[in-house]
């Protein structure tokens, strides 16, 4: 069929094996990896055994011969003509492992980010709640002119609250009708565990937002819970609002490791201090760890000081990257931090899990509300957000630098390859000189503007080259 599909493409014969993946393996194994994501505690390496054989199949399709000779098949694979089926596995499984273990891990990963930020339906086995007036839960706007709630200075706001929701949909629907009642952009993630948000608008439009929840006799928050910035409807592309199984994704099923099993909180001031002491003892101490849940690209422009900042991709292989490194853990003090505290509660909780620790803290507000009371304090550089503003800022310092001249720099824009979504470090100057992509292999690329989109993140080496979990033991 994906033949068929490109017999009118001038490749020369030549097949993407990623390309085949992408078209094929969905299909086959998209039903069993979403069946283990729902199921399984932690489908881990079950989940890539099941991906294995489609991505072996499909490796051995791609090097069918197309031509037909007296109704038989052929393959064609380095050089050599197979005419038997158990000839060319032989041959595919002795010198092409690496090469289908590779597609294995692209396909499996790109299935589970698809999972990830797939919302949850509801299951033909549930019985359908009785209908909920939401309506009692919208602010009353009458007063207010559209004009107001869409027009003037605004913010953005970055909010979560556990608590158990009994039936997500109705939330959810309650949600997008608020968000589009106040003209908010943004994205909110509701789960039966809680929900987690950041929306932006006009001033007026986000606090009705902020009095709003705080009304809601499910959640019953304080203003203080909420993160706030600088910024608008602008710094979002549109409003996404959806029922998932995890308020934020860390691959973990929240009914086997809860947020009830968190860290102790610290608030700011306890926080500054303990790093105060951990950076006063320098290379002494030995028993505290500062640890940076966030991701590589996040604490690459701005971290605590003397922290350990794992070099992971996104926040669903901070799991694995606890399993693979528990002695860095054993028996010490662990500080944990992150943007505004939800990845803390579900990442100390698993850590806790795996009972190796001394002690577990985590700062409460994350590095928001720290930066809130100590702008100079021991947080340097800027402040990452995953809105199209990328980052905040609450002092001068630059702690990273361009990828191409390595001269101070920290703002970040995308790889302008047409199918990547890297974040570049790129500065003016480098810019200038048409030096815009995530590396050598996507600034080499010449895509034809008129090319469909593949609705998929394109691999390259920024991401094919570089270890899924860092063995920073």
């Amino acid at each position: 069929e994906w033949r068929e599909n490109k017999s009118n493409e001038q490749d020369n014969g030549k097949t993407s094996l990623l390309e085949v993946a992408f078209d094929l393996a969905e299909k086959s194994v998209h039903l069993d990896v979403l069946l283990l994501v729902k199921l399984l505690p932690d489908p881990g390496q079950t989940g890539q055994h099941h991906v294995y054989k489609p991505s072996f199949a499909i490796f051995v399709a791609s090097k069918r011969d197309g031509s037909l000779q007296g109704g038989n098949t052929f393959w064609r694979c380095c050089g050599q003509t197979f005419k038997e089926h158990s000839a060319v596995h032989k041959h595919v499984s002795r010198t092409h492992d690496t090469e289908i273990q590779q597609l294995t891990q692209a396909t499996y990963e790109r299935l589970l980010s698809q999972l990830e930020e797939e919302p949850e339906t509801r299951r033909p086995s549930e019985r359908e709640a009785e209908p909920v007036d939401i309506s009692e839960w919208i602010p009353e706007t009458g007063y207010i002119s559209d004009e107001q709630l869409q027009k003037g200075p605004g913010k953005v706001l970055l909010y979560y609250h556990y608590c158990q929701v009994e039936d997500p949909h109705v939330i959810c629907a309650w949600q997008r009708a608020l968000c589009e009642k106040l003209h908010l952009t943004g994205k909110v993630r509701v789960a039966t565990e809680g929900i987690n948000g950041t929306v932006g608008g006009t001033n007026m439009a986000t606090d009705l937002y902020v009095d709003a929840m705080c009304s809601h006799p499910l959640f019953k928050m304080d203003k203080e819970d909420f993160k706030t910035s600088d910024g608008g409807a602008e710094c979002f592309t549109e409003l996404k609002v959806g029922v998932y199984k995890e308020i934020v994704p860390m691959g973990v099923d929240p009914d086997v490791i809860s947020y009830r099993l968190a860290g102790v909180h610290l608030e700011p001031e306890e926080f500054h201090k303990e790093v105060e002491a951990l950076v006063a003892q320098g290379d002494s101490c030995s028993d505290t760890i500062l640890l940076d849940c966030r991701n590589f690209y996040e604490s690459k422009i701005g971290q605590f000081s003397r922290c350990l900042a794992p070099d992971i991709r996104k926040f669903s292989y901070f799991p694995d990257y606890v399993d693979q490194n528990l002695g860095l853990f054993r028996d010490k003090k662990v500080l944990m931090y992150c943007t505004g505290g939800i990845r803390c509660e579900r990442g100390s909780a698993y850590l806790r899990s795996k009972d190796v620790c001394k002690e577990v803290y985590q700062l409460k507000g994350g590095i928001h509300k720290y930066l809130e009371r100590f702008p100079e304090g021991f947080y340097r550089g800027k402040l990452f957000v995953f809105d199209e503003r990328y980052a905040i800022s609450s002092n001068d310092d630059v702690i990273s630098g361009c990828s191409y001249c390595h001269r101070p720099w920290d703002q970040y824009e995308l790889c302008s390859t047409q199918f990547c979504s890297q974040l570049v470090l790129s500065c003016p100057g480098c810019r200038q000189a048409g030096r815009t992509a995530c590396c050598p292999t996507c600034q080499t690329k010449r895509r034809a503007e008129s090319e469909p989109d593949l609705h998929h993140k394109e691999e390259c080496e920024c991401t094919g080259g570089r270890p899924r979990i860092p063995q920073d033991v």
